[in-house]
């Protein structure tokens, strides 16, 4: 939910008006959406490219994960896995975007962490390639926005592990 959401959603249920403080928030909150914007531009236009990336890291540093008998060895094990990146990759934006992880906590972290257990994914190598997906994406961010971004990246990682 965004920030503006909660805002009015708070002072409704309360009954008031927003408080200046609140108000404070929400001006502060504007005053980012340039960034947050720009931020979910570059990591959406550069979906692929950071996928690529992540993986290439994240194959190099768990070679296992692709031999046989590894959770992403084999064309389709392999596409699963990368499908999942983009999909990280798109909860983030969403994060950014919102200028919140509830939307990231709602989306998918704690259904996703579940599912990885049942079917025996090991949940500490998606917190490795979760971390290979925030190094690729810093990469292409100003020091600033990557600032901005990188607590939403160690939110999944932190669920993650």
């Amino acid at each position: 939910m965004s920030v503006v959401s909660q805002v009015i959603l708070q002072a409704d249920d309360e009954l008031r008006y927003p408080t200046q403080g609140e108000l404070r928030g929400l001006q502060g909150f504007f005053q980012t959406g340039e960034q947050r914007t720009r931020i979910a531009a570059v990591l959406s236009e550069n979906e692929k490219k950071i996928v690529q990336e992540a993986s290439k890291q994240l194959w190099r540093k768990r070679p296992d994960f692709i031999a046989p008998g590894g959770n992403a060895y084999g064309d389709k094990q392999r596409a699963l896995c990368i499908r999942d990146y983009g999909w990280y990759l798109r909860l983030v934006t969403y994060g950014v975007l919102s200028g919140d992880k509830e939307p990231i906590e709602k989306i998918g972290v704690i259904g996703a962490r579940e599912m990885y257990n049942a079917l025996g994914v090991p949940v500490p190598g998606m917190a490795e390639a979760i971390r290979c997906l925030k190094a690729a994406s810093i990469e292409l961010l100003s020091a600033d926005d990557a600032a901005e971004t990188a607590p939403y990246f160690d939110f999944i990682i932190q669920a993650m592990s």
